[in-house]
Protein backbone atom coordinates (compact mmCIF):
# COMPACT_ATOMS: atom_id res chain seq x y z
CA UNK A 1 0.00 0.00 0.00
CA UNK A 2 2.54 2.23 1.07
CA UNK A 3 4.87 2.31 -2.02
CA UNK A 4 2.38 1.27 -5.15
CA UNK A 5 2.04 3.51 -7.33
CA UNK A 6 3.63 6.38 -5.59
CA UNK A 7 5.15 8.57 -7.46
CA UNK A 8 7.22 11.35 -7.25
CA UNK A 9 8.70 12.05 -10.51
CA UNK A 10 9.39 15.89 -11.90
CA UNK A 11 8.44 17.09 -8.70
CA UNK A 12 10.19 18.14 -4.90
CA UNK A 13 8.93 15.40 -2.61
CA UNK A 14 9.81 15.75 0.81
CA UNK A 15 10.39 11.55 1.34
CA UNK A 16 11.39 10.13 -1.90
CA UNK A 17 14.11 11.52 -4.48
CA UNK A 18 13.18 11.89 -8.09
CA UNK A 19 14.42 8.43 -8.54
CA UNK A 20 11.95 6.78 -6.13
CA UNK A 21 14.46 6.45 -3.10
CA UNK A 22 13.56 7.44 0.38
CA UNK A 23 15.43 10.55 1.63
CA UNK A 24 17.43 9.69 4.86
CA UNK A 25 15.12 11.74 7.26
CA UNK A 26 12.54 9.39 6.45
CA UNK A 27 14.17 6.26 6.22
CA UNK A 28 13.04 4.98 9.74
CA UNK A 29 9.48 6.17 9.12
CA UNK A 30 8.72 4.59 5.64
CA UNK A 31 10.05 1.43 6.80
CA UNK A 32 7.73 1.29 10.13
CA UNK A 33 4.98 2.33 8.27
CA UNK A 34 5.42 0.16 5.71
CA UNK A 35 5.98 -2.65 8.53
CA UNK A 36 2.40 -1.59 9.74
CA UNK A 37 0.50 -2.32 6.62
CA UNK A 38 -1.95 -0.35 5.05
CA UNK A 39 -5.29 -2.21 7.17
CA UNK A 40 -3.10 -1.35 10.40
CA UNK A 41 -2.33 2.38 9.16
CA UNK A 42 -5.94 3.08 8.20
CA UNK A 43 -6.69 1.77 11.94
CA UNK A 44 -4.30 4.61 13.52
CA UNK A 45 -5.68 7.20 10.97
CA UNK A 46 -9.34 6.64 12.10
CA UNK A 47 -7.88 6.61 15.94
CA UNK A 48 -6.38 9.85 15.10
CA UNK A 49 -9.36 11.59 13.87
CA UNK A 50 -11.47 10.73 16.50
CA UNK A 51 -8.70 11.64 19.08
CA UNK A 52 -9.15 15.20 17.03
CA UNK A 53 -13.33 15.05 17.11
CA UNK A 54 -13.25 14.56 20.63
CA UNK A 55 -10.79 17.46 21.50
CA UNK A 56 -13.61 19.53 19.59
CA UNK A 57 -10.73 21.13 17.25
CA UNK A 58 -12.51 23.07 14.78
CA UNK A 59 -12.58 26.16 12.74
CA UNK A 60 -16.06 28.11 11.35
CA UNK A 61 -16.48 28.02 7.56
CA UNK A 62 -18.65 31.10 5.93
CA UNK A 63 -19.94 30.49 2.85
CA UNK A 64 -22.76 30.26 0.50
CA UNK A 65 -24.85 27.97 2.77
CA UNK A 66 -24.11 29.67 6.21
CA UNK A 67 -21.70 28.91 9.17
CA UNK A 68 -20.26 25.52 9.27
CA UNK A 69 -18.05 24.39 12.44
CA UNK A 70 -15.49 21.95 11.20
CA UNK A 71 -12.84 19.67 11.80
CA UNK A 72 -9.43 20.37 10.23
CA UNK A 73 -8.42 17.45 8.35
CA UNK A 74 -5.47 15.64 9.62
CA UNK A 75 -2.90 12.93 7.83
CA UNK A 76 -1.17 11.27 9.72
CA UNK A 77 1.95 10.95 7.40
CA UNK A 78 4.22 13.50 9.17
CA UNK A 79 6.17 16.17 7.40
CA UNK A 80 9.71 16.15 8.40
CA UNK A 81 12.43 18.72 8.28
CA UNK A 82 15.87 17.40 8.67
CA UNK A 83 17.93 19.54 11.06
CA UNK A 84 20.69 20.80 9.00
CA UNK A 85 17.60 22.45 6.44
CA UNK A 86 16.22 23.99 9.69
CA UNK A 87 18.84 25.72 11.04
CA UNK A 88 19.10 27.68 7.95
CA UNK A 89 15.36 28.26 8.00
CA UNK A 90 15.28 29.40 11.60
CA UNK A 91 18.39 32.15 10.65
CA UNK A 92 15.89 33.31 7.45
CA UNK A 93 12.98 34.06 9.80
CA UNK A 94 14.70 35.48 12.44
CA UNK A 95 16.28 38.06 10.02
CA UNK A 96 13.36 39.02 8.25
CA UNK A 97 11.39 39.96 11.38
CA UNK A 98 14.34 41.47 12.87
CA UNK A 99 14.38 43.92 9.55
CA UNK A 100 9.94 44.00 9.52
CA UNK A 101 10.08 45.06 12.41
CA UNK A 102 12.76 48.33 12.05
CA UNK A 103 10.80 49.17 9.21
CA UNK A 104 7.67 49.58 11.23
CA UNK A 105 9.45 51.79 13.39
CA UNK A 106 10.87 53.76 11.02
CA UNK A 107 7.71 53.94 8.45
CA UNK A 108 6.24 55.13 11.98
CA UNK A 109 9.22 57.37 13.11
CA UNK A 110 11.62 59.05 10.77
CA UNK A 111 10.63 57.75 7.94
CA UNK A 112 13.98 57.27 6.77
CA UNK A 113 13.51 54.20 4.13
CA UNK A 114 10.96 56.99 2.38
CA UNK A 115 12.91 59.73 2.55
CA UNK A 116 16.13 57.42 0.80
CA UNK A 117 13.41 56.35 -2.01
CA UNK A 118 13.71 53.00 -1.13
CA UNK A 119 10.16 52.29 -1.15
CA UNK A 120 8.06 54.95 -2.95
CA UNK A 121 5.12 56.70 -0.23
CA UNK A 122 2.73 56.42 -2.43
CA UNK A 123 3.19 52.53 -2.25
CA UNK A 124 2.92 52.99 1.99
CA UNK A 125 0.13 55.64 2.36
CA UNK A 126 -2.34 53.71 -0.38
CA UNK A 127 -1.83 50.70 2.15
CA UNK A 128 -5.46 49.70 4.12
CA UNK A 129 -2.70 48.76 6.80
CA UNK A 130 -1.07 51.52 7.06
CA UNK A 131 -2.61 53.55 9.90
CA UNK A 132 -1.58 57.08 10.22
CA UNK A 133 -3.05 57.18 14.00
CA UNK A 134 -0.33 54.91 14.57
CA UNK A 135 2.75 57.71 13.56
CA UNK A 136 4.36 58.40 16.32
CA UNK A 137 4.02 55.73 18.35
CA UNK A 138 6.29 53.75 20.51
CA UNK A 139 5.15 50.16 21.16
CA UNK A 140 6.85 48.49 24.87
CA UNK A 141 10.38 47.94 23.87
CA UNK A 142 10.10 49.26 20.45
CA UNK A 143 8.95 45.75 19.44
CA UNK A 144 5.83 45.74 16.97
CA UNK A 145 5.73 42.37 15.72
CA UNK A 146 5.34 39.94 18.58
CA UNK A 147 3.63 36.84 16.95
CA UNK A 148 3.90 36.36 13.54
CA UNK A 149 3.42 33.09 11.08
CA UNK A 150 5.28 33.06 8.02
CA UNK A 151 4.11 30.79 5.30
CA UNK A 152 7.13 28.87 3.44
CA UNK A 153 6.70 26.99 0.36
CA UNK A 154 9.32 24.83 -1.18
CA UNK A 155 9.86 25.33 -5.19
CA UNK A 156 10.40 22.45 -7.42
CA UNK A 157 14.12 22.50 -6.87
CA UNK A 158 13.42 21.65 -3.31
CA UNK A 159 14.40 25.35 -2.44
CA UNK A 160 12.49 27.50 0.37
CA UNK A 161 10.56 30.67 -0.75
CA UNK A 162 8.53 33.33 1.89
CA UNK A 163 5.21 32.97 0.16
CA UNK A 164 4.23 36.00 2.29
CA UNK A 165 4.41 37.39 6.06
CA UNK A 166 1.28 37.01 8.46
CA UNK A 167 2.01 40.03 10.73
CA UNK A 168 -1.49 40.84 12.84
CA UNK A 169 -3.38 38.16 14.31
CA UNK A 170 -1.48 34.95 12.67
CA UNK A 171 -3.50 31.92 13.59
CA UNK A 172 -3.12 28.04 13.58
CA UNK A 173 -0.53 27.32 16.61
CA UNK A 174 -3.18 25.40 18.22
CA UNK A 175 -3.49 22.72 15.21
CA UNK A 176 0.33 22.47 15.67
CA UNK A 177 0.35 21.64 19.63
CA UNK A 178 -2.87 19.11 19.28
CA UNK A 179 -1.38 17.62 15.90
CA UNK A 180 1.41 16.94 18.28
CA UNK A 181 -0.28 15.08 21.23
CA UNK A 182 -2.49 12.71 18.54
CA UNK A 183 0.60 12.35 16.85
CA UNK A 184 2.60 10.57 20.34
CA UNK A 185 -0.80 8.51 20.80
CA UNK A 186 -0.54 7.18 17.16
CA UNK A 187 3.08 6.75 16.68
CA UNK A 188 4.78 6.20 19.69
CA UNK A 189 7.33 4.06 18.60
CA UNK A 190 8.58 6.37 16.07
CA UNK A 191 8.81 9.28 19.11
CA UNK A 192 10.97 6.89 21.19
CA UNK A 193 13.23 6.04 18.09
CA UNK A 194 13.02 9.21 16.14
CA UNK A 195 14.92 12.82 17.87
CA UNK A 196 12.05 15.17 17.50
CA UNK A 197 12.21 18.40 18.62
CA UNK A 198 9.84 19.53 21.10
CA UNK A 199 6.66 22.10 20.68
CA UNK A 200 4.95 21.56 23.41
CA UNK A 201 6.67 24.85 25.20
CA UNK A 202 5.17 27.23 22.80
CA UNK A 203 2.38 28.11 25.48
CA UNK A 204 5.19 29.00 28.20
CA UNK A 205 7.09 30.89 25.73
CA UNK A 206 4.42 33.10 24.55
CA UNK A 207 3.43 34.08 27.89
CA UNK A 208 7.01 35.01 28.84
CA UNK A 209 6.98 37.16 25.55
CA UNK A 210 4.09 38.87 26.32
CA UNK A 211 5.23 39.11 29.96
CA UNK A 212 8.21 41.21 28.82
CA UNK A 213 6.30 43.37 27.30
CA UNK A 214 5.63 44.90 30.90
CA UNK A 215 7.12 45.93 33.67
CA UNK A 216 4.63 44.97 36.64
CA UNK A 217 5.73 42.20 38.44
CA UNK A 218 3.43 39.50 38.12
CA UNK A 219 1.45 40.78 35.50
CA UNK A 220 -2.19 40.68 34.30
CA UNK A 221 -3.14 39.28 31.12
CA UNK A 222 -5.57 38.56 28.71
CA UNK A 223 -6.57 36.82 25.05
CA UNK A 224 -9.45 39.58 23.54
CA UNK A 225 -11.13 37.57 21.07
CA UNK A 226 -13.80 38.92 19.25
CA UNK A 227 -16.12 35.75 20.50
CA UNK A 228 -17.49 32.55 19.56
CA UNK A 229 -18.48 33.11 16.35
CA UNK A 230 -15.08 34.11 14.74
CA UNK A 231 -13.88 30.97 12.99
CA UNK A 232 -10.19 30.79 15.20
CA UNK A 233 -12.40 30.93 18.31
CA UNK A 234 -11.24 27.64 19.37
CA UNK A 235 -7.64 28.64 19.26
CA UNK A 236 -8.65 31.95 21.26
CA UNK A 237 -9.78 29.89 24.07
CA UNK A 238 -6.78 27.30 23.82
CA UNK A 239 -4.30 29.57 24.16
CA UNK A 240 -5.59 31.48 26.66
CA UNK A 241 -6.11 27.88 28.98
CA UNK A 242 -2.75 26.54 28.04
CA UNK A 243 -0.86 29.84 29.20
CA UNK A 244 -3.26 30.05 32.46
CA UNK A 245 -4.65 33.40 31.46
CA UNK A 246 -8.14 35.35 30.88
CA UNK A 247 -9.98 35.35 27.93
CA UNK A 248 -11.75 38.11 27.07
CA UNK A 249 -14.65 40.03 24.87
CA UNK A 250 -14.49 43.89 24.57
CA UNK A 251 -17.50 43.52 26.56
CA UNK A 252 -15.50 42.52 29.29
CA UNK A 253 -13.46 45.53 28.89
CA UNK A 254 -14.07 49.21 30.02
CA UNK A 255 -10.89 52.12 30.04
CA UNK A 256 -11.26 54.57 32.87
CA UNK A 257 -8.66 57.02 33.26
CA UNK A 258 -7.07 56.11 30.71
CA UNK A 259 -6.27 52.67 32.19
CA UNK A 260 -7.67 49.07 30.70
CA UNK A 261 -9.47 47.45 33.29
CA UNK A 262 -11.51 43.79 33.28
CA UNK A 263 -14.91 43.11 34.72
CA UNK A 264 -14.97 40.77 37.37
CA UNK A 265 -17.26 39.41 39.77
CA UNK A 266 -15.58 41.30 41.95
CA UNK A 267 -15.45 44.57 40.19
CA UNK A 268 -12.71 45.71 38.05
CA UNK A 269 -9.66 44.64 37.36
CA UNK A 270 -6.64 46.38 36.27
CA UNK A 271 -5.21 44.68 32.71
CA UNK A 272 -1.64 44.94 32.16
CA UNK A 273 -0.92 43.03 28.67
CA UNK A 274 -3.63 42.56 26.15
CA UNK A 275 -2.78 39.54 23.17
CA UNK A 276 -5.24 40.86 20.67
CA UNK A 277 -6.92 38.62 18.24
CA UNK A 278 -9.27 41.24 16.68
CA UNK A 279 -8.62 43.23 13.55
CA UNK A 280 -6.81 46.95 14.40
CA UNK A 281 -9.48 49.02 12.80
CA UNK A 282 -11.72 47.07 14.80
CA UNK A 283 -10.40 47.31 18.19
CA UNK A 284 -11.74 50.55 19.23
CA UNK A 285 -14.18 52.78 17.42
CA UNK A 286 -13.29 56.18 19.32
CA UNK A 287 -10.06 55.81 17.02
CA UNK A 288 -10.78 53.83 14.26
CA UNK A 289 -13.90 52.50 12.82
CA UNK A 290 -16.97 54.15 15.07
CA UNK A 291 -19.13 51.33 13.89
CA UNK A 292 -17.04 48.64 15.29
CA UNK A 293 -19.26 46.39 18.32
CA UNK A 294 -16.24 44.51 18.96
CA UNK A 295 -13.83 47.49 20.16
CA UNK A 296 -13.03 49.51 23.49
CA UNK A 297 -13.49 52.50 23.39
CA UNK A 298 -10.27 54.54 24.83
CA UNK A 299 -8.03 51.28 24.51
CA UNK A 300 -5.84 52.84 21.94
CA UNK A 301 -5.34 55.93 23.84
CA UNK A 302 -4.64 54.06 26.91
CA UNK A 303 -1.83 51.88 24.69
CA UNK A 304 -0.54 55.16 23.46
CA UNK A 305 -0.08 56.16 27.48
CA UNK A 306 1.76 53.12 28.02
CA UNK A 307 -0.62 51.83 30.57
CA UNK A 308 -1.13 49.13 28.54
CA UNK A 309 0.63 46.80 26.45
CA UNK A 310 -0.82 45.20 23.23
CA UNK A 311 0.53 42.29 21.05
CA UNK A 312 1.02 42.70 18.34
CA UNK A 313 0.78 46.50 18.18
CA UNK A 314 -1.72 48.17 16.16
CA UNK A 315 -0.35 49.21 12.72
CA UNK A 316 1.84 45.77 11.71
CA UNK A 317 -0.76 44.97 8.96
CA UNK A 318 1.18 47.54 6.45
CA UNK A 319 3.78 45.07 6.81
CA UNK A 320 1.35 42.15 5.91
CA UNK A 321 0.51 43.49 2.84
CA UNK A 322 1.31 41.87 -0.21
CA UNK A 323 2.86 44.82 -2.33
CA UNK A 324 5.32 46.03 0.81
CA UNK A 325 6.08 42.12 0.71
CA UNK A 326 7.88 42.54 -2.65
CA UNK A 327 10.31 45.08 -0.97
CA UNK A 328 11.29 43.32 1.84
CA UNK A 329 14.63 42.03 0.50
CA UNK A 330 15.52 45.44 -0.37
CA UNK A 331 13.94 46.47 3.22
CA UNK A 332 16.46 43.53 5.07
CA UNK A 333 19.44 45.06 2.76
CA UNK A 334 18.28 48.57 3.90
CA UNK A 335 17.81 48.04 7.55
CA UNK A 336 20.60 45.07 8.26
CA UNK A 337 22.92 45.49 5.23
CA UNK A 338 22.17 41.80 4.62
CA UNK A 339 20.98 39.57 1.88
CA UNK A 340 17.45 37.54 2.35
CA UNK A 341 18.58 34.15 3.96
CA UNK A 342 15.35 33.25 2.34
CA UNK A 343 14.43 34.53 -0.30
CA UNK A 344 10.98 35.88 -1.83
CA UNK A 345 8.94 34.26 -4.77
CA UNK A 346 9.51 36.25 -7.74
CA UNK A 347 6.80 39.12 -7.61
CA UNK A 348 4.86 41.47 -10.04
CA UNK A 349 2.97 44.57 -9.07
CA UNK A 350 0.59 45.58 -11.10
CA UNK A 351 1.27 48.83 -9.51
CA UNK A 352 3.89 49.23 -12.50
CA UNK A 353 2.97 49.79 -16.29
CA UNK A 354 5.27 47.38 -17.55
CA UNK A 355 4.60 44.63 -14.99
CA UNK A 356 0.58 45.12 -15.31
CA UNK A 357 1.27 44.82 -19.27
CA UNK A 358 3.37 41.48 -18.37
CA UNK A 359 0.58 40.64 -16.09
CA UNK A 360 -2.53 41.35 -18.42
CA UNK A 361 -0.97 39.40 -20.98
CA UNK A 362 0.22 36.35 -19.19
CA UNK A 363 -2.68 36.17 -16.74
CA UNK A 364 -3.27 31.98 -18.31
CA UNK A 365 0.45 31.35 -16.30
CA UNK A 366 0.34 33.50 -13.38
CA UNK A 367 -1.31 33.59 -9.56
CA UNK A 368 -2.66 36.72 -8.93
CA UNK A 369 -3.44 37.99 -5.67
CA UNK A 370 -5.52 40.87 -4.03
CA UNK A 371 -2.94 42.55 -1.77
CA UNK A 372 -4.92 42.45 1.25
CA UNK A 373 -6.68 38.87 0.48
CA UNK A 374 -6.18 35.96 3.21
CA UNK A 375 -7.43 32.51 3.02
CA UNK A 376 -7.56 31.39 -0.66
CA UNK A 377 -10.00 34.42 -1.07
CA UNK A 378 -9.30 37.10 -4.26
CA UNK A 379 -7.03 35.44 -6.16
CA UNK A 380 -6.94 33.33 -9.56
CA UNK A 381 -4.60 30.32 -10.28
CA UNK A 382 -4.14 31.14 -14.45
CA UNK A 383 -3.85 27.38 -15.57
CA UNK A 384 -6.86 26.00 -13.55
CA UNK A 385 -8.87 29.18 -14.37
CA UNK A 386 -11.40 29.29 -17.23
CA UNK A 387 -11.13 32.30 -19.96
CA UNK A 388 -13.89 33.75 -18.78
CA UNK A 389 -12.82 33.71 -15.46
CA UNK A 390 -9.25 35.44 -16.54
CA UNK A 391 -11.24 38.37 -18.55
CA UNK A 392 -13.17 38.81 -15.48
CA UNK A 393 -10.01 39.10 -13.44
CA UNK A 394 -8.65 41.51 -15.66
CA UNK A 395 -10.86 43.80 -15.09
CA UNK A 396 -10.81 43.80 -11.46
CA UNK A 397 -6.92 44.33 -11.94
CA UNK A 398 -7.48 47.64 -14.48
CA UNK A 399 -9.97 49.18 -11.65
CA UNK A 400 -7.33 48.97 -9.20
CA UNK A 401 -3.99 47.87 -10.08
CA UNK A 402 -2.26 48.81 -6.16
CA UNK A 403 -4.07 46.22 -5.05
CA UNK A 404 -2.65 43.57 -6.88
CA UNK A 405 0.51 41.21 -7.10
CA UNK A 406 1.53 38.79 -9.58
CA UNK A 407 3.60 35.83 -9.23
CA UNK A 408 4.85 32.30 -11.49
CA UNK A 409 2.74 29.18 -10.67
CA UNK A 410 5.27 27.31 -8.06
CA UNK A 411 5.40 23.79 -8.45
CA UNK A 412 5.39 23.37 -4.74
CA UNK A 413 6.84 20.44 -2.91
CA UNK A 414 4.41 17.07 -2.00
CA UNK A 415 4.43 14.60 0.60
CA UNK A 416 2.92 11.30 0.57
CA UNK A 417 -0.95 11.49 1.74
CA UNK A 418 -3.33 8.98 3.16
CA UNK A 419 -6.38 9.69 0.81
CA UNK A 420 -8.73 7.23 1.36
CA UNK A 421 -7.12 3.76 1.35
CA UNK A 422 -4.57 4.94 -0.82
CA UNK A 423 -1.25 7.02 -0.65
CA UNK A 424 -0.80 9.61 -2.98
CA UNK A 425 1.24 12.71 -3.34
CA UNK A 426 -0.68 16.20 -2.08
CA UNK A 427 0.88 19.48 -2.01
CA UNK A 428 1.87 21.23 1.15
CA UNK A 429 3.18 24.90 2.69
CA UNK A 430 4.76 25.49 6.00
CA UNK A 431 4.26 27.95 8.43
CA UNK A 432 6.28 28.17 11.24
CA UNK A 433 5.17 30.65 14.28
CA UNK A 434 7.96 33.51 15.97
CA UNK A 435 7.73 35.23 19.15
CA UNK A 436 9.37 38.23 18.86
CA UNK A 437 10.34 39.52 23.08
CA UNK A 438 13.54 39.88 24.91
CA UNK A 439 14.96 37.24 22.44
CA UNK A 440 13.27 35.56 18.88
CA UNK A 441 11.87 32.39 19.46
CA UNK A 442 11.00 30.40 16.70
CA UNK A 443 8.66 27.21 17.00
CA UNK A 444 10.54 23.73 15.49
CA UNK A 445 8.15 23.17 12.80
CA UNK A 446 5.28 25.09 12.17
CA UNK A 447 1.99 23.91 10.75
CA UNK A 448 1.65 22.32 7.91
CA UNK A 449 -1.17 23.20 5.39
CA UNK A 450 -1.77 20.48 2.71
CA UNK A 451 -4.25 20.72 -0.12
CA UNK A 452 -6.27 17.69 -0.29
CA UNK A 453 -7.77 18.16 -3.29
CA UNK A 454 -5.27 16.28 -6.01
CA UNK A 455 -3.26 18.36 -8.08
CA UNK A 456 -4.55 21.52 -6.12
CA UNK A 457 -1.81 24.21 -5.15
CA UNK A 458 -4.55 26.09 -2.24
CA UNK A 459 -3.72 24.76 0.64
CA UNK A 460 -6.28 26.73 2.82
CA UNK A 461 -8.69 24.99 5.55
CA UNK A 462 -11.24 27.56 3.98
CA UNK A 463 -10.60 25.46 0.19
CA UNK A 464 -10.68 22.28 1.74
CA UNK A 465 -7.07 22.12 2.78
CA UNK A 466 -6.31 19.81 5.99
CA UNK A 467 -2.74 19.97 7.99
CA UNK A 468 -0.10 17.45 9.30
CA UNK A 469 2.59 17.39 11.70
CA UNK A 470 6.03 18.86 11.31
CA UNK A 471 8.94 17.20 12.66
CA UNK A 472 12.01 18.89 12.92
CA UNK A 473 14.76 15.91 13.77
CA UNK A 474 17.51 17.39 16.23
Amino acid sequence: MFIADYSAKNIYDEMFSNEGFPRKSYDFVKSKMESLGGIELLKRSSSAERALMSLGITFTLYGDGGEQERIMPFDVIPRIVPSEEWISIEKGLKQRILALNLFLNDIYGEQKILKDKIIPWDIIESSTGYLKQCIGLKPPKDIWIHITGTDLVRDGAGAFHVLEDNLRCPSGVSYVLENREVMKRTFPELFEKLNIRQVYDYPYHLRSMLENLTDVQDPVIAVWTPGVYNSAYYEHSFLAQKMGVYLVEGSDLVVENHKVYMKTTKGLRKVDVVYRRIDDTFMDPSSFREDSLLGVKGIFEAYKRGNVALANAPGTGVADDKVIYSYVPKIIKYYLGEEPIIPNVPTYLCSEESDLKFVLENIHNLVVKAANGAGGYGMIIGPKSSKQEQEDFKELIKADPRNYIAQPVLNLSTVPTLISDKIESRHVDLRPFILYGKDIYVMPGGLTRVALRKGSLVVNSSQGGGSKDTWVLG
